[in-house]
């Protein structure tokens, strides 16, 4: 007679490369507070990308950063809580 019982795997705690896209408002001026939210508790920003211009609303910032899965939302509301965050969404 054999028993087995399923029990779950536990989430990894591997820190993994994710992309984030953010758009905000308010130019350059909003660089230093955004990578700051992104590389709270010790996290490596790798790849940053600004994309600034002249006459448009709206600018955005991609770049990777090492995450566990379970840090994955609350980065993304951290950045969304931001005043000049108008999205923050994995790319």
């Amino acid at each position: 007679m054999s028993i087995s019982f399923a029990t779950p795997a536990p989430r990894s705690s591997l820190l993994v490369r994710r992309r984030i896209a953010t758009y905000f408002t308010g130019g350059v001026e909003q660089v230093p507070a955004l990578v700051g939210a992104l590389s709270q508790q010790g996290r490596t920003v790798h790849e940053l990308s600004v994309d600034i211009r002249d006459g448009v609303r709206e600018s955005s910032m991609v770049c990777a950063v090492l995450l566990r899965g379970e840090e994955i939302d609350l980065l993304l509301s951290r950045l969304r809580e931001l005043p000049a965050v108008v999205s923050a969404e994995l790319a």
